[in-house]
């Protein structure tokens, strides 16, 4: 019993949010920052996303995929904070989600230098949103420390989740299952 309240506790988060995508309006800092990635569910299931696959994948795996996603989210908001852009932005969000959730549910395991490469590939196009859209007042470098700072606690969670999960696969299968559902959400009601 006490296990089935951590697992559904680990997975709440996922159910507060709205679906927002990037967006701007922001006053700057870093308060701003830290709730920012907490108000869009595009970005909360990708980084908890990357923490249970992490968790789920285990080796060097497990440091290796949220230290590439905070670190190219990083190198990706500072592209976002220069003017840096891509077509399909948006798209190429909304599928970052589907497929880290698919990549659960459907126990893919990659070598770990591929999975940081994908996961940073989509840590890049979450930066660039999340840097583009920086406030004009307040300090840019606080909000996107911010921005860091949540991220990490959101890969931690999702850790923390993949970790009690892993000795349930029919969990870890269903979570994936539902990021992913996500992620097909956010995509119809953009």
């Amino acid at each position: 019993m006490q296990s089935t309240f951590i697992r559904t506790l680990a997975l709440a988060p996922l159910f507060y949010c709205g679906a927002a995508l990037a967006h701007p309006g922001h006053d700057g800092g870093l308060l701003a920052g830290l709730a920012h990635p907490f108000s869009g569910l595009d970005h909360m299931l990708a980084a908890v996303a990357v923490g249970i696959w992490a968790a789920q994948l285990g080796g060097r795996a497990k440091w290796l995929l949220p230290a590439s996603f905070i670190a190219l989210l990083g190198a990706g908001g500072m592209m976002g904070m220069a003017g840096v852009g891509i077509a399909a932005l948006e798209s190429a969000i909304i599928a970052s989600v589907l497929v880290l959730g698919l990549s659960i549910a459907f126990q893919v395991k990659p070598m770990p230098a591929a999975g940081a490469l994908m996961v940073g590939a989509f840590a890049v196009v979450h930066g660039l949103a999340h840097g583009a859209e920086m406030p004009a007042s307040g300090s840019a470098g606080m909000y996107f420390m911010g921005i860091l700072a949540a991220s990490a606690m959101l890969l931690a969670g999702g850790m923390l989740a993949g970790a009690v999960m892993r000795r349930q696969q029919a969990w870890l299968r269903g979570a994936g299952a539902l990021i992913a559902l996500g992620g097909v959400w956010i995509g119809a009601a953009f």
